[in-house]
């Protein structure tokens, strides 16, 4: 987790974009526990409290859940925040590949056809592929 003390956004809310972030790309899996506020802060260089706000966020959320005096977990419930975040993600990644296909003069339909074979052989680009 990285935070930028510089860019404007609060801290808490850095630490809850990048958790939901890391959930919605499988990176934290449902029931992995999170660092306990105190390491996490301390790795971060930050307030407990910051920390204990952000996993406030994420348990209102429902992205989190607290067991007690167990700790923080990612939530074992499906939760639909984390597909609105997959698919947000997703949604930028397809508009920055539209504009670089604008770019780079291919069109919509050359676009769909290397998507499909791509799909069906979703291994490394090889050299000399067309599109």
């Amino acid at each position: 987790m990285h935070i930028a003390s510089n860019d404007g956004v609060p801290i808490y809310l850095q630490i809850v974009h990048q958790v939901k972030h890391q959930v919605a790309a499988g990176r934290l899996v449902p029931g992995e526990e999170m660092p306990p506020i105190r390491v996490l802060a301390e790795q971060l260089k930050i307030n407990p409290n910051t920390v204990a706000r952000a996993y406030r966020e994420l348990e209102m959320a429902g992205v989190v859940e607290k067991r007690g005096t167990a700790g923080t977990y990612v939530s074992n419930t499906a939760s639909p925040l984390a597909r609105r975040e997959r698919l947000r993600i997703l949604t930028e990644r397809v508009d920055a590949l539209l504009v670089e296909a604008r770019h780079l003069g291919v069109t919509f339909d050359d676009l769909l056809e290397l998507l499909r074979k791509r799909t069906q052989a979703p291994t490394e680009p090889r050299r000399g592929d067309k599109l």
